[in-house]
């Protein structure tokens, strides 16, 4: 081996199906302070560490990255920056609830609840002494009701309406797309929300620009659940064009937002969210001085614990990059 060579240490999680690759050790220093300061350091200097762990050839597309870093505060349990392969992300659900599965396995932390740091506020992690694991999101809420959008798909226009709203990401949430929710309709339905995601940008449609730059980045379809055990099925694509194979944390966390704001889930009645794959989250919200606190239930499994090595001389070295 070199001794230009670096080692990352990594552990691998699937949470409900969807990747999350934690780095525990060997990261560049980010020089501390806020999660949402290391955050704009790691953005604006080590693009390069961000692609190698998570872009191919070590990574692939629909793998997302969670760095643990120190926190501000002396009684969080970590701080934590996501990532994936175009970028870094204000949030991630299913990636803090496969943290919480990577910390519990590590032993840094046990049984109970734990805070989490993020670039957008504060995500509490409940490990369940059966290994269990629920998360308190960021107050999540509707930023605009039924915005109507044209969009171009194969020489033709077509139109959905949805709804703005964050959940620690922006995401537009649509109903009447038309489209059947399968694993065998993935193209098209890829197609459809990317098609839906450039109309956004176009017609300057955006979230609230004090949050993550207002870029509504994700796009989440709805549709008639297949479980007997769920109340709806998403398809969810993300920033890098690959879709979420969890029923998607941020994403349940906008939904469970509009449903409230619309009078259709009470404070503590559940929303239980199936995945494209046909994965469940189970979701609750309470509301606290008139802000939507979404709890996302679901299951992480640890599946690797290894180290990357990045070796000066490697071409690929800093990964392949979009």
């Amino acid at each position: 081996m070199s001794s230009s060579t670096q080692r990352v240490r990594v552990i691998d999680s699937h949470t409900e199906g969807e990747p999350t690759r934690v780095v525990v050790e060997g990261g560049p220093d980010l020089g501390g302070g806020s999660v949402a300061e290391q955050a704009r350091v790691f953005r604006e200097r080590f693009d390069a560490f961000r692609s190698a762990v998570v872009c191919e050839p070590r990574g692939h597309d629909a793998l997302v990255g969670a760095w643990i870093v120190p926190p501000a505060k002396r009684t969080s349990a970590c701080g934590v920056i996501f990532f994936n392969n175009v970028g870094l992300l204000n949030a991630c659900g299913h990636g803090t609830i496969g943290l919480a599965a990577t910390l519990a396995h590590l032993g840094r932390i046990g049984a109970g609840r734990h805070v989490v740091e993020t670039p957008v506020g504060d995500v509490a992690i409940e490990l369940g002494v059966d290994g269990s694991i629920a998360i308190e999101n960021v107050a999540s809420f509707r930023h605009a009701k039924g915005v109507t959008v044209d969009f171009e798909l194969e020489g033709r226009t077509l139109r959905v309406h949805g709804d703005v709203a964050w959940g620690g990401n922006w995401f537009f949430l649509v109903d009447d797309h038309g489209e059947e929710l399968t694993l065998a309709n993935l193209e098209r339905l890829t197609n459809v929300a990317w098609a839906i995601r450039a109309a956004l940008e176009r017609s300057g449609i955006a979230g609230a620009r004090e949050l993550g730059g207002g870029v509504i980045d994700h796009v989440e379809l709805f549709g008639k659940p297949h479980r007997a055990d769920c109340d709806s099925r998403n398809f969810v694509l993300c920033p890098g064009k690959a879709y979420d194979r969890s029923p998607c944390g941020t994403g349940t966390s906008a939904k469970v937002a509009c449903l409230v704001a619309d009078g259709k889930l009470a404070p503590g009645a559940e929303w239980r969210q199936e995945s494209i794959l046909g994965s469940r989250f189970v979701a609750r919200a309470r509301v606290e001085d008139g802000r939507v606190l979404p709890t996302i239930s679901g299951s992480a499994f640890v599946t690797a614990e290894s180290t990357l090595l990045f070796d000066a001389r490697d071409p690929f070295r800093a990964g392949i990059r979009p």
